[in-house]
């Protein structure tokens, strides 16, 4: 074994080497569409319901002109879609905010850049983005202690330290662990990184998308897990798997309200997507009588609309969604780091 297999290190460490450092998983050409499905890659209604998403918060702003910044971007897919389905009905600053090169033939109207841009008046959208932010994993041994869990490039594991100071704290209040074997993943840096990009905005929204959970409903055992080719596989940090878990939105959303920033709202995927148009139901019979090849269109994308917002599947997604006044005060990043 090399030195590197060998060494013991803390999830978040070892998954940061894994997803972003040097040979990364999401540094490759491939980008993250070679391996997984998301709801951006499901079907062209995704983007539809964002470019709709975008339009609101335009409206609210009261200004044609507005930036969408796409956190996470992958290789660009969706701000690629947005661009087209709004065309020129809005003048769009568009964002990319990715660790990956910027990949060739990307619409010239795209801004890669791997920081969130600061002074936004729009629409930040981050699409399975906080699920890839690197967190630790606490275990509760035998005698109760909560520990720290520790791995090797290999995905062997062994519990650390006890888990103490901000962390704890976040455990208390977030997700307990009271029984020996409990496991959890330690949302703080989730939620900082969170709280950074609403800090970004100066006006507009920002929603998050994501595995989630919530507090009266934690996984017992967490939910870490890895994604190769398709497949769900162990996570194991060496570089050649996806390394992600669910994430806690409810404490990434325990955001200060006031001065600016409203309360945040948690609603599922099939809630947030039926009030932007995207529904499953089938088209009315008779219109295949009436207009056959419209029967037929209409019938693909309903399924793709049941895909989306299917109960077990994409439609249990949550969407986070944050609003901020023009001229409020917005909370700053917890720890003053970015993406």
């Amino acid at each position: 074994m090399t030195d590197e297999t060998c060494q013991w290190q803390g999830w978040r460490e070892a998954t940061e080497r894994a997803l972003y450092g040097p040979g990364g998983f999401y540094l490759r050409p491939e980008g993250p569409a070679g391996h997984f499905r998301t709801s951006v890659h499901a079907s062209p209604l995704f983007a539809a319901a964002v470019a709709r998403l975008l339009g609101e918060v335009a409206e609210e702003l009261g200004t044609a002109e507005v930036d969408l910044v796409d956190v996470g971007a992958g290789r660009g897919e969706l701000l690629t879609s947005v661009l087209a389905v709004v065309g020129s009905s809005l003048a769009v600053r568009a964002y990319a905010v990715e660790r990956a090169a910027r990949p060739d033939g990307l619409d010239p109207r795209v801004e890669w850049t791997d920081r969130v841009p600061r002074g936004v008046r729009g629409l930040l959208f981050a699409n399975e983005w906080l699920d890839n932010v690197p967190v630790d994993v606490a275990e509760a041994d035998a005698t109760g202690t909560v520990r720290y869990v520790e791995v090797r490039a290999d995905g062997t594991e062994r519990l650390g330290a006890p888990v103490s100071g901000p962390d704890a704290d976040w455990l208390a209040r977030w997700w307990p662990l009271r029984e020996p074997g409990a496991r959890a993943e330690i949302g703080r840096p989730r939620d900082e990184a969170w709280a950074a990009a609403v800090a970004s905005l100066a006006a507009g929204r920002a929603v998050a998308v994501d595995y989630a959970h919530v507090r009266e409903a934690r996984p017992p055992f967490g939910s870490l897990t890895g994604f190769r080719a398709g497949r769900e596989v162990p996570p194991v940090p060496d570089g050649s798997c996806d390394v992600t878990s669910h994430v806690a939105l409810d404490a990434c959303g325990d955001l200060p309200a006031g001065d600016g920033l409203a309360v945040a709202e948690l609603v599922t995927q099939r809630e947030a997507l039926g009030r932007l148009g995207v529904s499953g139901g089938r088209p009315p019979l008779a219109l295949a009588s009436t207009d056959p090849a419209g029967y037929v269109r209409a019938l693909a994308s309903a399924g793709e609309a049941a895909e989306l917002t299917a109960r077990g599947g994409l439609g249990d997604f949550l969407w986070l969604s944050c609003r901020v006044r023009p001229s409020g005060r917005r909370p700053g990043p917890r720890d003053g780091r970015g993406y």
